[in-house]
């Protein structure tokens, strides 16, 4: 009797998660090409080298890779500077090594995301060459150019993300032009129709390829306020200022513009096109302003990113509150997702500390949404930390006194205890850290109490229950230590309690009695226990149980 309830359990799933798209109930995991394994010795990662760790991402769980970007560029910004969205960097690979890799991808069952970079474009590149030319050029306008206020200063006090004022005088025009990262990476004009027709012409050539979505680059700043009026200062930023930081203004005018809904409906209505395609949009805005760009008809993007875990002090009441305003948040039939981890940010055990990163790991994985982990965030790798004299982040470079490198976030994955870790047989971009001899893939693949055994147990025990990767949330419980909810579908229920405190801490539940096996736990022994009423945590503990109907 009891076999066939399993059954008939294990049947309702199956069918619940059919009703699902695979970016709701699957896992992506980023991949920063040139650190993930090189395969030709240049001290870079590549496309080759990814395909060749293609069994390891299935054997982990993962649904879903996200490339960054891997086109054509002079490395400015280590891709984000696109001199030719149609072509493969040299240093990456071929198209034959994109086509091989998407089909080996596919042949696994898993999905493959492109980073599209819509906001901008490198300064070779054509478009941009041809827009500088002449003020007559077909192409004139495709970027934003301005004379200047009177007198020749600055068109208005827009700052560039990457410091400085983001407005660069160009000889041969002899006009400015807007740039909100790099004067390399200048801003085209969505507002011309010609430029949407070859953005979403692009978009297409990808799509027929293969591709299952895009993450769109720094989606809230694809339009501009029409007037150029200046940005406000921002609240308790210095009125003078040697040099000038991109948070000292409130870019209220330069992003998050009202039009920019309109682009993201052309870019959505383009991958509904194609079946089960998904559009992720990059967005670091608050809940209330994240949650416009799922479109007021689902029409936009089906995932704008949620960096509440990556941006929030790691404190217990203030996610708990966090992910109760973005549930209340969230429009009818806007699905939910959830970010450690990426290329931009620290790494989640160098935020954290390594035995929280694991309660990070419980949390991220069993929070109502779609997850998406960093790479090597799965063996705990830290920000290493890289001597001055080899940083080679623009950010980093370009406002050296502030210590905000990308570099220690982007190292070469650690696969092994070889010399460079088995990333490459020749020196890395970036160095390693010290420790990589025993933190890597390898050591911990076979060791039952290591960061990746933890990991790998999460993601299998996420996708054999509906109710963990489709099913419902209901918070429970939060003070300054602990939070705790339960997600639920059908007849299976588990409760998460997450001790985000080094300090031993008490579940007590008043009106309701709690009881189950505790089926996964931040420390394996726990594994198994029955629990009941008051559950003690140490601390950096948290429980994964399964309660009892």
């Amino acid at each position: 009797m009891e076999y066939t309830t399993i059954m008939e359990q294990t049947s309702a799933q199956t069918s619940a998660s059919s009703k699902h798209l695979w970016w709701q109930s699957g896992v992506i995991y980023q991949i920063y090409p040139r650190s993930f394994k090189d395969s030709d010795g240049d001290g870079v990662g590549d496309i080759q080298g990814i395909i060749s760790k293609l069994d390891y991402l299935e054997w982990l769980g993962v649904d879903c890779i996200w490339l960054s970007p891997i086109f054509s560029s002079p490395m400015a910004d280590f891709g984000y500077d696109i001199s030719d969205y149609r072509c493969i960097h040299p240093l990456f690979g071929t198209m034959n090594d994109l086509d091989k890799l998407l089909s080996e991808v596919h042949h696994r069952d898993m999905k493959l995301l492109l980073d599209l970079v819509p906001n901008h474009t490198s300064d070779q590149h054509p478009w941009f060459l041809e827009s500088r030319s002449s003020r007559d050029n077909p192409k004139s306008d495709w970027y934003i150019w301005h004379d200047g206020k009177e007198g020749g200063s600055l068109p208005n006090n827009w700052l560039s993300v990457f410091g400085g004022n983001a407005w660069e005088w160009d000889e041969l025009r002899q006009q400015y032009y807007y740039h909100a990262f790099l004067k390399q990476q200048p801003d085209l004009n969505w507002r011309h129709p010609e430029v949407q027709e070859a953005m979403l012409d692009m978009m297409r050539f990808w799509l027929e390829k293969g591709v299952d979505g895009f993450r769109v680059d720094v989606m809230w700043h694809m339009i501009k306020d029409e007037q150029l009026r200046d940005n406000p200062p921002a609240p308790g930023s210095p009125s003078e200022a040697e040099q000038l930081s991109y948070d000292h203004l409130m870019p209220v005018y330069s992003t998050d513009q009202p039009e920019v809904h309109d682009i993201v409906r052309m870019m959505r209505a383009l991958t509904n096109e194609y079946d089960e395609r998904v559009l992720i949009g990059e967005i670091y805005l608050p809940i209330d302003k994240l949650v416009t760009y799922y479109g007021k008809d689902n029409d936009e993007s089906h995932l704008p990113f949620n960096f509440q875990l990556l941006t929030l002090p790691w404190d217990a009441l203030q996610i708990a509150a966090a992910i109760e305003e973005y549930e209340g948040a969230l429009p009818p039939d806007g699905w939910p997702n959830w970010v450690l981890g990426n290329h931009d940010k620290p790494r989640i055990s160098s935020r954290v500390g390594i035995a929280q990163a694991k309660v990070a790991a419980l949390m991220l994985l069993t929070l109502r949404g779609t997850p998406t982990m960093y790479y090597g965030d799965e063996i705990g790798m830290r920000d290493v930390p890289i001597p001055l004299d080899e940083i080679v982040d623009p950010q980093g470079l370009n406002m050296p006194d502030l210590d905000i490198s990308r570099d220690p976030a982007r190292t070469p994955m650690q696969w092994n205890n070889q010399p460079n870790s088995g990333f490459s047989y020749n020196k890395p971009w970036l160095r390693l850290p010290m420790n990589f001899g025993r933190v890597n893939v390898e050591m911990q693949k076979d060791d039952a109490y290591s960061q990746l055994t933890f990991y790998r147990a999460l993601l299998e025990i996420r996708k054999e229950n509906a109710a963990l990767h489709i099913g419902s949330y209901a918070p429970v419980y939060a003070d300054q230590q602990l939070i705790a909810y339960i997600r639920e579908w059908g007849n299976d229920r588990f409760l998460i309690i997450l001790n985000l405190s080094h300090r031993t801490a008490y579940f007590k539940p008043k009106s309701t009695t709690y009881k189950g096996t505790v089926v996964l736990g931040t420390e394996f022994e726990r594994g198994g226990m029955q629990i009941e009423n008051i559950i003690t945590l140490g601390g950096d503990e948290g429980l994964l149980i399964r309660l009892q109907s």
